[in-house]
């Protein structure tokens, strides 16, 4: 193994026959960096105070800031849960640990078996069904069609890990099964949620498209990228984690920022979610966002003052976050 000299790969020696290089960890250290340093972005902005259309003003500088209340965290909490799950991740792929050796189906030269890294498919049953929580929610579907959609992203996972796992040529299979189940989220984004009742107008739908669609096209670049390193064994490990960290940082950081930073002058209130705690009143009114125990959802459309800072939300039955 002449390519192990130095970092990651002297600690932790590579288990397989085909491995990740030296060159591999510095890019999975850079892309460890850039989620660590967008977590803590994340976490700064979830308690910071700023300009936004809640009560409760304070003096501050001549002039009224407020501060982010508990009730107005969901969709910074569910993308700082994403961040902080990508960062643990690619911690450990950058240490070299979190994979395992699988003979390949196809080999490459004298290589027999390759490192295949549960961790990431860790990571993705964490942040994928979240990625798609966050999307929804800014609809009009029900909450029984958000969470069966979640649902499925997590067969896409697990199709992805155990087909990864598998030497033999069920692996496709499990591929096939993946990719079926990825045309069913794709058409709960594309097909489904813009045809929902977007209170706020035509402006909310276009934003909910634009964003669903650079999901979808993004999530039908990672069975290809499959296909071509835990599948087919063509790329090497290395080339396979730049692939996926690009992909990644697409669908974590970038994603995520831009989404939230559209949805900075919207008003909570609008979206119609509930706390479910008793003591919680109406957004704006003494409690976070809830209406007593029912838990029932107002089904009012996202916007507010500013129609095109973001999508929209619709009714979700029996929703209750905050």
């Amino acid at each position: 193994m002449s390519s192990l000299n130095g970092g990651s790969l002297n600690k932790n020696p590579p288990n397989a026959d085909r491995h990740i290089t030296l060159g591999g960890t510095n890019w999975l250290w850079a892309v460890f960096a850039v989620m660590a340093v967008s977590t803590l972005g994340m976490i700064a902005w979830t308690f910071n105070r700023g300009k936004h259309p809640l009560p409760n003003f304070e003096r501050n500088a001549n002039r009224f800031v407020v501060q982010r209340r508990r009730g107005t965290r969901f969709f910074h909490n569910i993308a700082l849960v994403i961040l902080a799950t990508s960062t643990v991740a690619y911690f450990s792929m950058a240490s070299d640990l979190g994979a395992t050796p699988i003979t390949a189906e196809f080999s490459r030269g004298n290589t027999g078996t390759r490192q295949i890294w549960y961790v990431r498919y860790i990571q993705w049953f964490i942040t994928f069904p979240l990625l798609l929580m966050l999307l929804l929610f800014s609809t009009g579907l029900s909450l029984s069609d958000i969470l069966t959609t979640m649902f499925f992203a997590w067969i896409v996972v697990v199709c992805g890990l155990v087909g990864a796992l598998t030497a033999s040529t069920y692996k496709w299979g499990f591929f096939a099964l993946g990719v079926a189940a990825l045309f069913y989220i794709w058409s709960s984004l594309l097909g489904h949620g813009p045809r929902t009742h977007f209170n706020a107008g035509s402006g909310v739908r276009s934003g909910y498209v634009r964003g669903s669609g650079l999901v979808v096209f993004i999530t039908m670049l990672y069975p290809i990228a499959w296909g071509c390193s835990e599948g087919g064994n063509v790329i090497s490990p290395t080339r396979e984690m730049i692939w996926y960290g690009v992909l990644d940082l697409i669908l974590g950081p970038l994603f995520l920022y831009y989404f939230l930073f559209r949805l900075r002058s919207v008003d909570y209130g609008t979206f119609g979610f509930h706390s479910g705690k008793y003591t919680d009143g109406e957004y704006g009114q003494g409690g976070a966002g809830g209406a007593g125990p029912n838990m029932t959802s107002h089904g009012a459309g996202m916007g507010g003052g500013n129609v095109g800072a973001g999508p929209g939300v619709g009714g979700h039955e029996a929703s209750s976050v905050v």
